[in-house]
């Protein structure tokens, strides 16, 4: 759906249904470079335990408009301002990769807010090293090829599905949905312009202690992007507020985990009570 606040139109995929009254609600951010539909085999099953489901676009990527956020604060302010004109005051947020900064730092500006934080692909400090940044803005297509092969394990045998359609595989979907969104605003250097935003993200540390709700830690075994020990300043940050998860795969564990991730999903969400009708 389109949601519409004052100079502000952003997309959300609110999964099967439209959010039903007296229902909590689960916020999914996506990371660099993505959109929505990285959370697609998480909307149905969510919904079904009775969340309202948002699967947001970011400002200036996919089907919604504006400028793309600056950094992290910018991406969660807007955000933040989203849910107000929404008039969703509880909520839990899931966020992947620069995704996880911007739900970290949401629920950080509004700990009373944020129930529930789930943090997927992540760590702290999240540097770009400058030789990408650089590819980011003078050949982001060979930058997009990069980060593809990174984000993935290499499979030991393709599956049935694959070996008949190589379009299919993770990393192939992952390569066509980085153009697609790319394509999608070819004046706003998203992939630059994301980067520098993990980057430059300073506050972490700050962010985590201020944090008053369960965060649940979702980490590749094999990442290569944000390995699994980058992540543990703010495991230790989160102290006994935090839980971590270990999964099998590398930075795109949506695509590469995606039942070990739900079951993780689930867990962290609990199920809700569906309001009567």
């Amino acid at each position: 759906m389109d949601i519409t606040f004052a100079d502000q139109r952003l997309y959300a995929d609110t999964g099967p249904l439209p959010p039903q009254p007296g229902q909590p609600t689960v916020l999914c951010i996506h990371g660099v470079l993505n959109d929505h539909s990285v959370w697609a085999p998480f909307l149905a099953p969510l919904a079904q335990r009775g969340w309202n489901v948002l699967a947001v676009d970011l400002p200036g990527h996919g089907r919604s408009a504006g400028t793309p956020p600056a950094s992290v604060a910018d991406a969660a302010s807007r955000l933040l301002a989203m849910l107000n004109a929404l008039d969703i005051y509880r909520v839990a947020v899931v966020g992947h990769s620069w995704g996880s900064l911007i739900a970290l730092h949401l629920a950080a500006m509004e700990p009373a807010r944020v129930q529930r934080l789930v943090l997927v692909g992540t760590a702290f400090p999240m540097k770009v090293s400058p030789a990408l940044l650089d590819m980011a803005e003078s050949d982001p297509d060979q930058a997009i090829d990069l980060i593809a092969r990174y984000s993935h394990t290499a499979p030991a045998a393709p599956s049935a599905e694959t070996a008949a359609d190589p379009a299919s595989a993770p990393i192939e979907v992952s390569r066509a949905l980085m153009h697609r969104v790319l394509d999608s605003n070819p004046q706003g250097h998203l992939l630059r312009t994301g980067f520098l935003a993990c980057d430059r993200y300073a506050d972490g540390l700050t962010d985590m202690a201020r944090v008053r709700c369960p965060v649940t830690f979702v980490l590749g075994e094999v990442d290569r992007m944000t390995p699994a020990k980058a992540a543990r300043s703010l495991i230790e940050a989160a102290g006994p507020l935090g839980q971590t998860h270990v999964l099998p795969g590398g930075h795109d564990l949506m695509a590469e985990a995606t039942d070990a991730l739900l079951q993780v999903l689930q867990e962290a969400l609990p199920e809700a009570a569906t309001p009567a009708h």
